[in-house]
């Protein structure tokens, strides 16, 4: 980046930092004990999260950031009402447009990323440098090498990251992906994930940009075009130059719990090949409907597709003595499956029953969160490779140690996309 948190000193007029040792209150956890935290992003997940985070007594959240004045007043107000009512009277919490500031603070411990998905890595990796913990939504990445630079500088900086892939500190996933570990429904073959459809929108026409929104902000390392409200917000997920429709909203969740229960979650396929319908004129250029299949070194196949599925989406696992499908519940056959328990000498998998306070654990402990870095870039990949693949609608052979496809230098291009000036990776 142009400008990494330490560099805009003098640029910016910061307000009275108030120190992390007295915000704390009578009773409860000791000031000392408790973790700073701001949340850039505040609409959607965003807010989710940062109401999660703070209902914590081990956590202060003393600042929003968005880049859209009417989401980050809403939040303001959300947690100055929330901390009144736990009896801080007189608590105001800061707000800016501009996460820099936020991250030059040195008295925040830690942030909640919640922005669109082409923000995630140029926030986390400014973070990072700058000394904080981050908690950021899926998918980690906009593209596969900046996931790489990501997983890097989070090692280099000893920083605690977790990915916001919520699924995985339910106990029925958890289960499901031991008992598949474990053999219980014989040797695993095929994995299937399904997920929702995707949408096209006639074009839309050219609107000025609301007075509220920082629309230069918001674009960001983006490509510039002109501003229209379906550009922004929740539907940015179907345009390209800032996400990567379907696959990587909902399939970031389910294509992570398929590697989870497969045992590649630190690796990757070494195959891809797809088919998908794109939208041929409008505003959205994401995949609308498809079905991609990956190919493991061990000869597991995960087909990954918006094929309805009677409970809707979810993580298929078929073996050859049965199958079991998860995501909020639970199902298996035979049924007798469900009763089995997992021995104190079988694969135990990481154990988190919810994911933001396992987050705050880990910034105490310095101890891995249950979707670090290294595995939030790994699911992400396996579906920027499958949106790769049916964009140039053939089979690519990928090696998931070097992280690029074999012998094909047109693919390899697509791992990488440039960031709009001034901003660098």
């Amino acid at each position: 980046m142009r400008r990494t948190a330490g560099e805009v000193v003098g640029l910016v007029t910061l307000p009275y930092l108030v120190p992390a040792s007295v915000l704390g209150r009578e009773g409860g956890i000791s000031p000392s004990n408790r973790i700073i935290i701001a949340a850039i992003g505040v609409n959607g997940m965003g807010t989710t999260d940062m109401k999660a985070i703070m209902s914590n007594d081990d956590a202060q959240l003393v600042a929003v950031c968005d880049v859209d004045k009417v989401h980050r007043d809403q939040a303001k107000g959300i947690v100055e009402e929330y901390y009144r009512q736990k009896g801080q009277s007189n608590f105001l919490c800061d707000s800016y447009g501009d996460f820099r500031e936020v991250i030059e603070r040195k008295d925040v411990d830690a942030i909640t990323v919640g922005t669109p998905d082409h923000w995630h890595v140029p926030i986390s990796i400014a973070a990072a440098r700058a000394g904080k913990d981050i908690y950021c939504e899926k998918p980690v990445s906009r593209f596969v090498a900046e996931g790489r630079l990501l997983c890097e500088t989070i090692k280099q900086y000893g920083r605690v990251f977790q990915t916001g892939t919520q699924l995985r500190s339910l106990r029925n996933v958890r289960f499901a992906c031991e008992l598949v570990r474990n053999g219980r429904i014989g040797k695993l073959h095929t994995i299937r994930t399904y997920l929702p459809v995707g949408f096209k929108i006639e074009p839309q026409s050219i609107m000025p940009v609301p007075e509220e929104l920082d629309y230069e902000m918001w674009l960001g390392p983006a490509p510039w075009a002109p501003y229209t409200k379906k550009r922004c917000h929740y539907t940015f997920r179907y345009v390209s130059d800032y996400a990567g429709g379907p696959m990587t909203d909902l399939g970031a969740h389910d294509n992570d719990i398929a590697q989870w229960g497969h045992g590649s979650q630190l690796s990757g396929p070494v195959s891809v090949e797809g088919k998908g319908e794109f939208p041929h004129d409008g505003l959205f250029d994401t995949v609308i409907s498809f079905k991609v299949e990956y190919t493991y070194a061990d000869g597991v196949k995960l087909i990954c597709s918006t094929d309805p599925y009677p409970s809707g989406t979810g993580v298929r696992f078929e073996g050859d003595e049965g199958w079991i499908y998860t995501r909020i519940g639970i199902d298996a056959y035979p049924k007798s499956v469900l009763n089995s328990t997992i021995g104190p000498n079988e694969i135990h998998l990481y154990e988190s029953v919810n994911h933001q306070r396992n987050f705050l654990d880990c910034v105490k402990s310095r101890q891995e969160t249950i979707c670090p870095a290294e595995v939030g870039h790994r699911s992400a990949t396996i579906c920027h490779i499958g949106n790769i693949a049916m964009l140039l609608g053939r089979k690519l052979n990928w090696d998931p140690e070097k992280e690029q496809f074999v012998n094909d230098e047109e693919a390899n291009r697509m791992l990488f996309r440039a960031y709009r000036s001034p901003w660098v990776l």
